[in-house]
């Protein structure tokens, strides 16, 4: 089966970009409305692997979508760091000055909203997908009404950049997982890795476990707790680590299995510098 990916928006999406670059310019696509969607045409066998935004630099990370790759048993097969330039566009002939209202998605509009302050007039609305709106603005040959999305998606909608590099700030960048169902494989060529495990509500129980991880010379790169639904005051933890052997990790994981509860490996990757 050849790929398709499954991206989170429409072609020109940030989630395009991602794809384009780690696969290759010419790569099918489906392009889902939602990341439960883009879930399900994994699950469905739609889509051989998808793109996910995972954390952001400016507004941290995106935990509806840590409980998505957890509650599905998704396998994280690669990473990618995109560095993200957020620009307010608009059908040709218009200023800033004739723009009533900006679509965009949330986490775009979180990542831009202190450069609106010099704009009271402009309303900001949350809308599905940055790529999306700006199709839609050409489609509906909308006036008044701006996007919030990348250079790509100007050039394929045939809008005007009214202001460039918008984002709270120019190393605004994003990183996304690459996803697929491929479960239970060891990589030894990693130098990364993703797990979930819980602990035992006693005292001093994850610092026992991070310990073990720094005496068998892993990195701790990204520790993120999750709330346990059904159990209440109970949490999971996600934790990325780096480490030069893979004998070392190895001896970690093992030794996480018999102190940890509920561990999952998500995913053993290469480690991609971030740009």
């Amino acid at each position: 089966m050849s790929k398709c990916i499954a991206i989170q928006g429409v072609k020109g999406s940030f989630h395009h970009k991602v794809a384009q670059s780690y696969f290759g310019e010419g790569v099918a696509v489906l392009e889902c409305d939602s990341f439960p969607l883009l879930v399900d045409a994994l699950l469905t066998n739609e889509a051989t692997d998808a793109i996910m935004a995972i954390e952001n630099s400016i507004v941290g990370a995106i935990l509806p979508n840590y409980t998505l790759i957890d509650a599905h048993d998704l396998h994280i097969e690669g990473e990618f760091y995109l560095n993200v330039q957020h620009h307010l566009m608009a059908l040709p002939g218009q200023s800033i000055a004739d723009i009533k209202v900006v679509w965009s998605h949330p986490m775009a509009l979180l990542q831009c909203r202190p450069f609106f302050k010099q704009y009271p007039h402009i309303k900001l609305v949350e809308a599905t997908d940055t790529a999306g709106v700006a199709r839609q603005l050409q489609a509906e040959n909308l006036n008044g009404i701006a996007a919030i999305a990348s250079n790509t998606a100007a050039e394929i909608y045939k809008l005007d950049i009214l202001a460039q590099s918008i984002q709270t700030s120019s190393t605004n960048a994003t990183r996304f997982f690459v996803l697929n169902i491929q479960k239970g494989t060891s990589n030894t060529a990693a130098a990364k890795a993703s797990l979930r495990f819980t602990t035992d509500h006693k005292r001093g129980s994850l610092a026992t476990i991070l310990n073990v991880m720094s005496d068998c010379k892993l990195n701790l790169t990204k520790i993120q707790s999750m709330p346990i639904i059904e159990t209440p005051w109970k949490y999971a933890f996600f934790v990325d680590v780096t480490f030069a052997d893979y004998e070392d990790y190895n001896k970690a994981k093992k030794v996480l299995q018999i102190m940890a509860t509920d561990v999952k490996v998500l995913g053993e990757y290469q480690n991609q510098k971030k740009s």
